[in-house]
Protein backbone atom coordinates (compact mmCIF):
# COMPACT_ATOMS: atom_id res chain seq x y z
CA UNK A 1 0.00 0.00 0.00
CA UNK A 2 1.41 3.26 -0.91
CA UNK A 3 0.42 5.07 2.27
CA UNK A 4 1.66 2.76 4.21
CA UNK A 5 5.32 3.60 2.37
CA UNK A 6 4.69 6.98 3.36
CA UNK A 7 3.21 7.36 6.89
CA UNK A 8 3.45 4.77 9.77
CA UNK A 9 1.02 6.28 12.90
CA UNK A 10 -1.87 4.47 12.84
CA UNK A 11 -3.93 7.38 13.86
CA UNK A 12 -2.72 9.25 10.66
CA UNK A 13 -3.27 6.46 8.24
CA UNK A 14 -6.96 6.13 9.71
CA UNK A 15 -8.03 9.76 8.80
CA UNK A 16 -6.52 9.27 5.59
CA UNK A 17 -8.26 5.96 4.70
CA UNK A 18 -11.68 7.52 5.91
CA UNK A 19 -13.53 10.35 4.74
CA UNK A 20 -15.25 10.79 1.25
CA UNK A 21 -11.64 10.70 -0.60
CA UNK A 22 -10.47 7.61 1.64
CA UNK A 23 -10.28 5.67 -1.85
CA UNK A 24 -8.48 8.50 -3.75
CA UNK A 25 -6.07 9.38 -1.38
CA UNK A 26 -4.20 6.04 -1.63
CA UNK A 27 -4.11 6.22 -5.96
CA UNK A 28 -2.92 10.25 -5.54
CA UNK A 29 0.08 8.69 -3.03
CA UNK A 30 0.70 6.32 -5.46
CA UNK A 31 0.66 9.18 -8.26
CA UNK A 32 3.21 11.36 -6.22
CA UNK A 33 5.43 8.39 -5.75
CA UNK A 34 5.48 7.61 -9.32
CA UNK A 35 5.83 10.91 -10.76
CA UNK A 36 8.81 11.72 -8.35
CA UNK A 37 8.35 13.41 -5.78
CA UNK A 38 9.61 13.13 -2.52
CA UNK A 39 8.54 11.81 0.63
CA UNK A 40 8.65 14.82 2.49
CA UNK A 41 6.32 16.46 -0.51
CA UNK A 42 4.16 13.97 -0.73
CA UNK A 43 3.55 14.27 3.32
CA UNK A 44 2.40 18.09 2.85
CA UNK A 45 0.52 17.30 -0.11
CA UNK A 46 -1.68 14.85 1.59
CA UNK A 47 -2.18 16.65 4.80
CA UNK A 48 -2.67 19.78 2.69
CA UNK A 49 -5.54 17.73 0.58
CA UNK A 50 -6.91 16.17 4.14
CA UNK A 51 -8.57 19.32 4.62
CA UNK A 52 -10.42 19.00 1.28
CA UNK A 53 -11.18 15.52 2.36
CA UNK A 54 -12.40 17.01 5.88
CA UNK A 55 -14.47 19.76 4.29
CA UNK A 56 -16.05 17.39 1.93
CA UNK A 57 -17.19 14.94 4.31
CA UNK A 58 -19.19 17.44 6.74
CA UNK A 59 -20.98 18.37 3.46
CA UNK A 60 -21.95 15.25 1.99
CA UNK A 61 -20.60 12.36 3.85
CA UNK A 62 -20.30 8.39 2.03
CA UNK A 63 -17.99 7.97 -0.37
CA UNK A 64 -17.27 10.53 -3.53
CA UNK A 65 -16.51 8.93 -6.58
CA UNK A 66 -15.57 12.36 -8.59
CA UNK A 67 -15.08 16.00 -8.20
CA UNK A 68 -16.26 19.14 -10.03
CA UNK A 69 -15.47 22.52 -10.21
CA UNK A 70 -18.28 23.57 -7.96
CA UNK A 71 -17.13 21.12 -5.00
CA UNK A 72 -13.57 22.61 -5.60
CA UNK A 73 -14.72 26.28 -5.57
CA UNK A 74 -17.16 25.78 -2.49
CA UNK A 75 -13.87 24.29 -0.54
CA UNK A 76 -11.51 27.41 -0.98
CA UNK A 77 -14.64 30.17 -0.69
CA UNK A 78 -14.71 28.18 3.02
CA UNK A 79 -11.23 27.30 3.82
CA UNK A 80 -9.49 30.68 3.93
CA UNK A 81 -12.41 31.72 6.93
CA UNK A 82 -11.53 28.80 8.73
CA UNK A 83 -7.97 29.56 8.68
CA UNK A 84 -8.46 32.88 10.07
CA UNK A 85 -10.37 31.62 12.97
CA UNK A 86 -7.37 29.64 13.72
CA UNK A 87 -4.80 32.22 13.17
CA UNK A 88 -3.06 29.54 10.75
CA UNK A 89 -0.08 31.52 9.13
CA UNK A 90 0.25 33.39 6.15
CA UNK A 91 0.42 31.47 2.97
CA UNK A 92 -1.41 28.59 4.45
CA UNK A 93 -4.28 28.96 1.73
CA UNK A 94 -1.71 28.49 -1.16
CA UNK A 95 0.19 25.65 0.23
CA UNK A 96 -3.23 24.37 0.29
CA UNK A 97 -4.53 25.66 -3.35
CA UNK A 98 -0.89 24.09 -4.53
CA UNK A 99 -1.99 20.26 -2.83
CA UNK A 100 -5.35 20.61 -4.15
CA UNK A 101 -4.32 21.55 -7.78
CA UNK A 102 -2.04 18.44 -7.81
CA UNK A 103 -4.20 16.29 -6.38
CA UNK A 104 -6.45 17.44 -9.36
CA UNK A 105 -4.15 16.41 -11.89
CA UNK A 106 -4.05 12.77 -10.36
CA UNK A 107 -7.99 12.96 -10.68
CA UNK A 108 -7.97 13.96 -14.83
CA UNK A 109 -5.03 11.67 -15.15
CA UNK A 110 -7.77 8.99 -13.68
CA UNK A 111 -10.53 10.44 -15.32
CA UNK A 112 -12.51 11.29 -12.19
CA UNK A 113 -12.50 15.01 -12.17
CA UNK A 114 -15.65 16.59 -14.20
CA UNK A 115 -14.87 20.32 -14.73
CA UNK A 116 -17.89 20.62 -16.93
CA UNK A 117 -19.69 20.29 -14.03
CA UNK A 118 -20.74 23.77 -12.25
CA UNK A 119 -18.98 25.36 -15.27
CA UNK A 120 -19.80 29.19 -16.28
CA UNK A 121 -22.38 30.05 -18.09
CA UNK A 122 -20.78 31.51 -20.68
CA UNK A 123 -18.19 28.90 -21.28
CA UNK A 124 -20.09 26.54 -24.02
CA UNK A 125 -19.97 29.78 -26.21
CA UNK A 126 -16.52 30.63 -25.60
CA UNK A 127 -14.90 27.28 -26.09
CA UNK A 128 -17.24 27.26 -29.56
CA UNK A 129 -15.34 30.46 -30.53
CA UNK A 130 -11.99 29.06 -29.50
CA UNK A 131 -12.84 26.13 -32.30
CA UNK A 132 -13.79 28.28 -34.59
CA UNK A 133 -11.06 30.54 -34.47
CA UNK A 134 -8.40 27.02 -34.47
CA UNK A 135 -10.20 25.52 -37.59
CA UNK A 136 -11.10 28.55 -39.62
CA UNK A 137 -8.80 31.31 -38.49
CA UNK A 138 -6.23 28.84 -38.16
CA UNK A 139 -4.99 30.26 -35.36
CA UNK A 140 -1.99 29.47 -33.51
CA UNK A 141 -2.22 28.18 -29.36
CA UNK A 142 -0.58 30.81 -28.19
CA UNK A 143 -2.76 33.52 -30.12
CA UNK A 144 -5.53 31.49 -28.76
CA UNK A 145 -4.78 31.81 -25.35
CA UNK A 146 -4.33 35.69 -25.69
CA UNK A 147 -7.89 35.84 -27.29
CA UNK A 148 -9.57 33.68 -24.66
CA UNK A 149 -8.58 35.60 -21.72
CA UNK A 150 -9.55 38.73 -23.44
CA UNK A 151 -13.04 37.24 -24.53
CA UNK A 152 -13.59 36.05 -20.98
CA UNK A 153 -13.68 39.24 -19.65
CA UNK A 154 -16.78 40.34 -22.84
CA UNK A 155 -18.76 37.37 -21.47
CA UNK A 156 -18.40 37.78 -18.00
CA UNK A 157 -19.18 41.83 -18.49
CA UNK A 158 -21.88 40.72 -20.37
CA UNK A 159 -23.28 38.39 -17.20
CA UNK A 160 -26.77 36.36 -17.94
CA UNK A 161 -26.06 37.10 -22.19
CA UNK A 162 -23.38 35.21 -22.72
CA UNK A 163 -25.32 32.94 -24.37
CA UNK A 164 -26.32 32.66 -28.06
CA UNK A 165 -29.78 33.45 -27.32
CA UNK A 166 -28.59 36.52 -25.53
CA UNK A 167 -26.04 37.85 -27.97
CA UNK A 168 -28.93 38.86 -30.01
CA UNK A 169 -29.68 41.76 -27.48
CA UNK A 170 -25.93 43.20 -28.88
CA UNK A 171 -26.09 46.76 -29.98
CA UNK A 172 -22.88 49.07 -31.20
CA UNK A 173 -23.60 51.27 -27.65
CA UNK A 174 -23.14 48.49 -25.56
CA UNK A 175 -20.15 47.08 -27.40
CA UNK A 176 -18.81 50.55 -27.12
CA UNK A 177 -19.61 50.85 -23.39
CA UNK A 178 -18.00 47.80 -22.06
CA UNK A 179 -14.27 48.35 -24.60
CA UNK A 180 -14.43 51.93 -23.28
CA UNK A 181 -14.79 51.46 -19.84
CA UNK A 182 -11.64 48.42 -20.14
CA UNK A 183 -9.50 50.49 -21.81
CA UNK A 184 -9.52 53.40 -19.55
CA UNK A 185 -7.27 51.32 -16.90
CA UNK A 186 -5.31 49.55 -19.31
CA UNK A 187 -2.33 49.72 -21.27
CA UNK A 188 -1.90 50.38 -24.77
CA UNK A 189 -0.87 46.55 -25.40
CA UNK A 190 -3.76 45.43 -23.67
CA UNK A 191 -6.32 47.50 -25.73
CA UNK A 192 -4.98 46.86 -28.77
CA UNK A 193 -5.20 42.79 -27.82
CA UNK A 194 -9.08 43.36 -26.59
CA UNK A 195 -9.53 45.32 -29.90
CA UNK A 196 -8.55 42.20 -31.74
CA UNK A 197 -10.19 39.81 -30.01
CA UNK A 198 -13.78 41.58 -29.79
CA UNK A 199 -13.71 41.85 -33.55
CA UNK A 200 -12.73 38.51 -34.04
CA UNK A 201 -15.65 37.33 -31.36
CA UNK A 202 -18.19 39.48 -33.53
CA UNK A 203 -17.62 38.07 -37.12
CA UNK A 204 -17.45 34.44 -35.08
CA UNK A 205 -21.06 35.32 -34.24
CA UNK A 206 -21.93 36.51 -37.20
CA UNK A 207 -21.05 33.55 -39.07
CA UNK A 208 -22.95 31.48 -36.34
CA UNK A 209 -25.93 33.40 -36.50
CA UNK A 210 -26.34 34.88 -33.09
CA UNK A 211 -26.37 38.30 -34.67
CA UNK A 212 -27.92 39.87 -37.22
CA UNK A 213 -25.86 42.29 -38.71
CA UNK A 214 -21.96 43.11 -38.44
CA UNK A 215 -20.66 44.85 -35.20
CA UNK A 216 -17.06 44.35 -35.52
CA UNK A 217 -16.36 47.92 -36.74
CA UNK A 218 -18.76 49.16 -33.19
CA UNK A 219 -15.32 48.80 -31.59
CA UNK A 220 -13.50 51.94 -30.81
CA UNK A 221 -10.51 52.50 -32.32
CA UNK A 222 -7.72 54.40 -30.52
CA UNK A 223 -5.30 56.02 -32.11
CA UNK A 224 -1.37 54.73 -30.93
CA UNK A 225 2.25 55.43 -32.72
CA UNK A 226 4.01 52.15 -33.51
CA UNK A 227 7.10 54.36 -32.91
CA UNK A 228 5.97 56.68 -30.30
CA UNK A 229 8.03 54.74 -27.71
CA UNK A 230 11.50 54.21 -27.14
CA UNK A 231 12.58 50.62 -26.73
CA UNK A 232 12.63 49.39 -22.88
CA UNK A 233 15.13 46.70 -22.40
CA UNK A 234 18.28 46.05 -20.33
CA UNK A 235 21.64 47.79 -20.84
CA UNK A 236 24.32 45.40 -21.94
CA UNK A 237 25.97 46.76 -18.30
CA UNK A 238 23.23 45.30 -16.68
CA UNK A 239 22.58 42.37 -18.58
CA UNK A 240 26.20 41.27 -17.56
CA UNK A 241 24.65 41.90 -13.52
CA UNK A 242 22.11 39.60 -14.20
CA UNK A 243 23.83 36.76 -15.70
CA UNK A 244 26.40 36.85 -12.50
CA UNK A 245 24.03 37.28 -9.83
CA UNK A 246 22.55 33.78 -10.68
CA UNK A 247 23.80 30.91 -8.56
CA UNK A 248 24.98 28.34 -10.45
CA UNK A 249 25.64 25.54 -8.12
CA UNK A 250 21.83 25.00 -7.59
CA UNK A 251 19.87 22.63 -10.38
CA UNK A 252 17.21 25.95 -10.67
CA UNK A 253 20.38 27.74 -10.73
CA UNK A 254 22.40 25.79 -13.66
CA UNK A 255 18.79 26.00 -15.79
CA UNK A 256 17.95 29.95 -14.73
CA UNK A 257 21.46 30.67 -16.58
CA UNK A 258 21.45 28.47 -19.45
CA UNK A 259 17.73 30.63 -20.17
CA UNK A 260 19.20 33.78 -19.63
CA UNK A 261 22.40 33.26 -21.49
CA UNK A 262 20.48 31.59 -24.38
CA UNK A 263 17.93 35.56 -24.26
CA UNK A 264 21.15 37.33 -23.72
CA UNK A 265 23.42 35.50 -26.98
CA UNK A 266 21.12 35.23 -29.59
CA UNK A 267 17.73 37.74 -28.61
CA UNK A 268 15.31 35.10 -29.10
CA UNK A 269 11.96 35.09 -27.91
CA UNK A 270 10.93 34.06 -24.26
CA UNK A 271 8.31 31.40 -26.40
CA UNK A 272 11.62 30.26 -28.31
CA UNK A 273 13.76 29.02 -25.63
CA UNK A 274 10.30 27.48 -23.95
CA UNK A 275 10.05 25.47 -26.85
CA UNK A 276 13.99 24.40 -27.55
CA UNK A 277 13.94 21.02 -27.74
CA UNK A 278 16.69 18.54 -27.88
CA UNK A 279 16.40 17.67 -31.58
CA UNK A 280 17.19 21.74 -32.16
CA UNK A 281 20.77 21.22 -30.39
CA UNK A 282 23.24 19.70 -33.23
CA UNK A 283 26.42 19.53 -30.88
CA UNK A 284 28.43 18.16 -34.31
CA UNK A 285 27.81 20.85 -36.44
CA UNK A 286 28.06 23.55 -33.04
CA UNK A 287 24.11 24.54 -34.42
CA UNK A 288 21.14 25.79 -32.69
CA UNK A 289 17.92 26.21 -34.13
CA UNK A 290 14.89 28.52 -32.85
CA UNK A 291 11.78 27.67 -34.19
CA UNK A 292 9.83 30.87 -35.48
CA UNK A 293 7.23 32.29 -33.53
CA UNK A 294 4.56 35.50 -34.52
CA UNK A 295 4.75 33.92 -38.04
CA UNK A 296 8.41 35.22 -38.40
CA UNK A 297 11.23 33.05 -39.91
CA UNK A 298 13.24 30.03 -37.79
CA UNK A 299 16.59 31.46 -36.99
CA UNK A 300 19.56 28.91 -36.90
CA UNK A 301 22.42 30.04 -35.37
CA UNK A 302 25.86 28.74 -34.66
CA UNK A 303 26.17 27.06 -31.18
CA UNK A 304 28.89 29.65 -28.96
CA UNK A 305 31.19 27.91 -26.24
CA UNK A 306 29.63 29.12 -23.05
CA UNK A 307 25.90 28.92 -24.38
CA UNK A 308 27.31 25.07 -25.27
CA UNK A 309 28.96 25.01 -21.37
CA UNK A 310 25.87 26.58 -19.84
CA UNK A 311 23.56 24.00 -21.74
CA UNK A 312 26.17 20.40 -21.18
CA UNK A 313 25.98 22.00 -17.38
CA UNK A 314 22.14 21.98 -16.99
CA UNK A 315 21.44 18.71 -19.05
CA UNK A 316 24.05 16.56 -17.02
CA UNK A 317 23.91 17.83 -13.79
CA UNK A 318 20.45 19.20 -13.36
CA UNK A 319 17.48 18.52 -15.80
CA UNK A 320 15.35 15.90 -14.96
CA UNK A 321 15.23 12.61 -16.39
CA UNK A 322 12.26 12.59 -18.43
CA UNK A 323 10.59 11.94 -21.98
CA UNK A 324 10.01 15.54 -22.47
CA UNK A 325 11.43 16.75 -26.03
CA UNK A 326 11.69 20.64 -24.07
CA UNK A 327 14.87 21.31 -22.99
CA UNK A 328 14.03 23.23 -19.89
CA UNK A 329 11.78 21.87 -17.54
CA UNK A 330 10.39 22.40 -14.19
CA UNK A 331 12.69 21.85 -11.22
CA UNK A 332 9.98 20.23 -8.69
CA UNK A 333 8.07 17.12 -9.52
CA UNK A 334 5.84 16.71 -11.76
CA UNK A 335 8.19 17.74 -14.08
CA UNK A 336 7.07 18.94 -17.67
CA UNK A 337 8.04 21.40 -19.91
CA UNK A 338 7.76 25.53 -18.21
CA UNK A 339 3.75 25.54 -18.49
CA UNK A 340 2.70 29.09 -19.49
CA UNK A 341 4.33 31.93 -22.06
CA UNK A 342 4.91 33.94 -18.85
CA UNK A 343 6.51 31.56 -16.45
CA UNK A 344 9.78 32.22 -18.52
CA UNK A 345 9.66 35.84 -17.76
CA UNK A 346 9.12 35.37 -14.32
CA UNK A 347 12.61 33.73 -14.47
CA UNK A 348 14.12 36.70 -15.55
CA UNK A 349 12.08 39.39 -13.58
CA UNK A 350 13.47 37.76 -10.47
CA UNK A 351 17.05 38.20 -11.38
CA UNK A 352 16.47 41.43 -12.63
CA UNK A 353 15.11 42.74 -9.13
CA UNK A 354 17.39 41.07 -7.61
CA UNK A 355 20.31 43.58 -8.71
CA UNK A 356 18.06 46.44 -7.88
CA UNK A 357 17.25 46.97 -11.53
CA UNK A 358 14.62 49.24 -12.18
CA UNK A 359 13.14 48.96 -15.56
CA UNK A 360 9.78 49.16 -16.88
CA UNK A 361 9.53 45.60 -18.79
CA UNK A 362 11.57 42.85 -16.21
CA UNK A 363 10.69 39.92 -18.70
CA UNK A 364 12.13 37.96 -21.22
CA UNK A 365 11.82 40.60 -23.71
CA UNK A 366 13.85 42.78 -21.97
CA UNK A 367 17.05 40.77 -23.30
CA UNK A 368 15.70 40.84 -26.43
CA UNK A 369 15.60 44.68 -26.78
CA UNK A 370 19.17 44.85 -25.63
CA UNK A 371 20.62 42.10 -28.26
CA UNK A 372 19.31 44.48 -30.56
CA UNK A 373 20.51 47.52 -29.98
CA UNK A 374 24.10 45.38 -29.18
CA UNK A 375 24.08 44.72 -32.85
CA UNK A 376 22.86 48.28 -33.82
CA UNK A 377 25.84 49.70 -31.48
CA UNK A 378 28.66 47.41 -33.38
CA UNK A 379 27.23 48.51 -36.89
CA UNK A 380 24.95 45.96 -38.09
CA UNK A 381 22.56 46.69 -40.60
CA UNK A 382 18.81 46.65 -39.90
CA UNK A 383 18.29 44.16 -42.54
CA UNK A 384 21.06 41.78 -40.75
CA UNK A 385 19.53 42.52 -37.32
CA UNK A 386 15.99 41.47 -38.87
CA UNK A 387 16.91 37.75 -39.77
CA UNK A 388 18.80 37.40 -36.69
CA UNK A 389 15.87 38.09 -35.11
CA UNK A 390 13.28 36.46 -37.42
CA UNK A 391 11.52 39.48 -38.54
CA UNK A 392 9.74 39.09 -41.88
CA UNK A 393 9.10 43.04 -41.99
CA UNK A 394 12.12 45.07 -41.78
CA UNK A 395 9.66 47.71 -40.37
CA UNK A 396 9.27 45.30 -37.42
CA UNK A 397 13.26 46.51 -36.55
CA UNK A 398 12.50 50.18 -37.21
CA UNK A 399 11.74 50.91 -33.44
CA UNK A 400 15.84 49.65 -32.49
CA UNK A 401 17.10 52.76 -35.00
CA UNK A 402 15.49 55.52 -32.21
CA UNK A 403 18.22 54.69 -29.51
CA UNK A 404 21.39 54.90 -31.71
CA UNK A 405 21.87 58.50 -30.57
CA UNK A 406 25.83 57.94 -31.35
CA UNK A 407 24.99 57.31 -34.84
CA UNK A 408 22.64 60.31 -35.16
CA UNK A 409 25.35 62.75 -34.18
CA UNK A 410 27.76 61.58 -36.78
CA UNK A 411 25.30 62.10 -39.13
CA UNK A 412 23.65 65.57 -37.89
CA UNK A 413 24.78 68.93 -39.45
CA UNK A 414 26.39 71.98 -37.37
CA UNK A 415 24.02 74.32 -36.47
CA UNK A 416 24.08 77.26 -38.82
CA UNK A 417 25.59 80.68 -38.09
CA UNK A 418 24.55 83.23 -39.01
CA UNK A 419 26.13 85.13 -41.85
CA UNK A 420 26.68 89.26 -41.98
CA UNK A 421 24.81 90.67 -45.12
Amino acid sequence: MALEQIFECPRTLRRLHSGPLGNLLEGFCSWLLEHGFRRGSIRKHLFNVSHLNEHLGGLKGGICESLSSRDIAGFFKAYPLLCQRRGVLEGQVDRVRYSVNRFLDYLRDSGLFDPSSGQEIYQPLLDAYLKWMRHYQHASEGTLEVRCHSITQFLKWLGSDAIPEGLSKLSSDKIEDFFISYAQSMGRSARRSMQSALRTFLRFCLHNGYIEQSLEYAVPTLRTYKLATVPRGLTDTQAQQVLRCINRNTHVGRRDYAIVLLLYTYGVRGGQVRALRLEDINWEQNRILFKALKHGKDSRMPLTPEVGESLLDYLQNSRPSCSYPQVFLTCRAPYHPLPHSNSLSAIVGRYIRAVGIEIPNRGAHAFRHCFATRMLYKGHSLKAIADVLGHRHLGTTFIYTKVEFNALRQVALEWPKEVPQ
